[in-house]
């Protein structure tokens, strides 16, 4: 893998932004060991595991969440690079449906196995008559990362208005989204209404990713970038430690408020921060990606990508269950102690061992596996309807899991099926390769 790696990056064109592929390999490596170094159960008094979280046991560990939910620099570099991919289209006069069926199917393609693999885990174990809250613990957890698909395929989907919107506004485009936040957050927390704070979804989101534009176009740089980041860190600063935001920039079991589900002002304040940080120190970064070595290991890390993202909770799954079947080795260290912060070196070892064969297998559906050819566009109803299905599967996985707690299966089908349906409607994917076998 590190040879064919090294040839790939030695054949990149000089023109190439090596630093937009650095990013994007950083903030999924970032989310990765966060999601490894959050979670913490342990074994307690009666016998029985808990599901620890680390920011509920040691409320100073909230502020690391400031340097570990880097899913804005994730939209960040979508923007880039998605303003990039849309310009080239546009120019070669593509056509709108191809590009964003291609899109889909670079991003959908990898989470065919891992839903498949678990959803077999949640029929057999119930089955074998395994406690339905436990197994859908396990299917949670591991599936948990799927959420932020969904997201990015309806933010993407935009991408030729959003692109449209950056060209005649500007920043104005930016502008425009941070009031939409801002009006959110206030009908949210000021008046109550209900559920309008799903919107921020998309009005944050959709922010960060408009930098991305900006970035493209030269429009941030280093002067301007760093001035982005300390207007970004004060406004952060205000409405965290002196506003109504908790400092914790994901869920914290207990806490009224939540910064990522749905986004709140404060992390989208948190993604220009960020945003404005690694763009001012991008000079520096190209430079260092000039090292043959660092380069191909960041060539490596972007052909696994999203097979790292979504199986990396699937070993830890995995290593937890061995521990506890070996007699709760390691799972009586109280979170937080000296002893448990010493262990954690020796954990993320065997998380690693396990991901690493975990990825042998299923990084080949990343690049492209079955892809198939499309003869004529997909037409834009079958493109919507096949978006919206995919976009509801995932988000249904992460938000009630596909684990059923009633029912002989054990396991929602339909929540399985709509990924598979909308691939299908969109021309790839399993069921669209059995029917037009």
């Amino acid at each position: 893998m590190w040879n064919k790696a090294k040839a790939l990056a030695e054949q990149a064109p000089p023109e190439r932004n090596r630093y937009v592929d650095f990013l994007r390999a950083l903030s999924i490596l970032a989310v990765v060991v966060g999601h490894w170094l959050v979670a913490a159960p342990y074994i307690g008094a009666n016998g029985e595991v808990v599901g620890g979280h680390l920011l509920g046991i040691l409320p100073w560990t909230q502020w690391l969440t400031w340097g570990f939910q880097v899913m804005p620099i994730f939209f960040l570099v979508g923007g880039y690079s998605n303003g990039v991919s849309w310009a080239s289209s546009r120019a070669k006069n593509g056509h709108y449906s191809d590009w964003f069926a291609s899109r889909i199917q670079r991003l959908i393609n990898p989470v065919f196995p891992v839903l498949l693999a678990w959803a077999a885990f949640a029929f057999l174990a119930t089955q074998a008559g395994m406690e339905r809250a436990t197994v859908r613990m396990a299917v949670e957890l591991a599936l948990v990362p799927v959420w932020f698909l969904a997201v990015y395929l309806l933010v993407t989907a935009l991408a030729p208005l959003t692109w449209t919107l950056w060209e005649r506004l500007g920043f104005g485009s930016i502008a425009l989204l941070v009031v939409a936040a801002i009006l959110i957050d206030w009908l949210t927390l000021a008046l109550d209404v209900p559920y309008v704070n799903f919107l921020n979804f998309l009005f944050v989101w959709v922010g960060i990713h408009q930098l991305g534009y900006a970035w493209q176009q030269g429009r941030l740089a280093q002067g301007r970038a760093l001035a982005l980041f300390l207007g970004g860190l004060a406004a952060l600063i205000g409405l965290t430690v002196y506003g109504p935001y908790p400092i914790a920039m994901i869920g914290v079991p207990g806490a009224e408020i939540t910064n990522s589900m749905p986004p709140t002002l404060a992390l989208l304040a948190l993604g220009v921060t960020q945003a404005g940080l690694v763009l001012a120190l991008e000079p520096w970064g190209r430079k260092l990606l000039d090292n043959l070595t660092l380069w191909t290991a960041t060539v490596l890390m972007n052909g696994m990508i999203m097979t790292v993202y979504l199986w990396h909770l699937t070993a830890y799954v995995l290593v937890m269950v061995a521990a506890w079947i070996a007699g709760g080795i390691g799972l009586r260290m109280a979170p937080g102690s000296t002893e448990w912060w010493w262990s954690r070196p020796v954990w993320f070892a065997l998380y690693i061992a396990v991901l690493l064969p975990l990825i042998a297998v299923f990084a080949r559906y990343e690049r492209g596996m079955g892809a198939a050819k499309r003869d004529k566009p997909v037409p834009h109803l079958r493109l919507v309807l096949g978006m919206i299905a995919i976009c509801i599967g995932l988000a249904m996985t992460a938000a009630i899991s596909i684990a059923s707690p009633e029912g002989v299966t054990g396991v929602r089908l339909w929540v399985v099926a709509l990924p598979f349906v909308g691939a299908a409607l969109v021309g790839f994917g399993p069921v669209y390769r059995w029917v037009r076998a």
